[in-house]
């Protein structure tokens, strides 16, 4: 069992993040590193959800918002915000909600 600190963190993306599958390869991406969360569209434009896990995938998922995102993605920006440490994660797995 890892010592590591649960991380939660809320994050949103701006750029060409809707209609490129970015949802989806973004719960893929969080499911691959054991991450759980929510990821949406928002009516601005932009995708915004929530990250949970140890602290360091949270740190691999936020570099890959930042940079990575779907193939046909084109990311301007990722802010993060209301980080903090949490004892048990809230979710059970990684969703998309529509």
């Amino acid at each position: 069992m890892s010592t590591e600190d649960l991380l939660s963190v809320d994050y949103e993306v701006h750029g060409t993040v809707q209609g490129v599958f970015f949802r989806k390869y973004t719960q893929s991406e969080g499911k691959k590193l054991g991450l759980v969360g929510w990821v949406k569209n928002t009516p601005d434009g932009t995708v915004e959800g929530q990250l949970q896990g140890p602290a360091s995938k949270v740190r691999q998922m936020q570099e890959w918002l930042q940079t990575t995102g779907s193939p046909q993605s084109r990311i301007v920006k990722a802010d993060f915000s209301n980080e903090k440490i949490i004892k048990s994660m809230d979710f059970m797995d990684f969703k998309v909600i529509r």
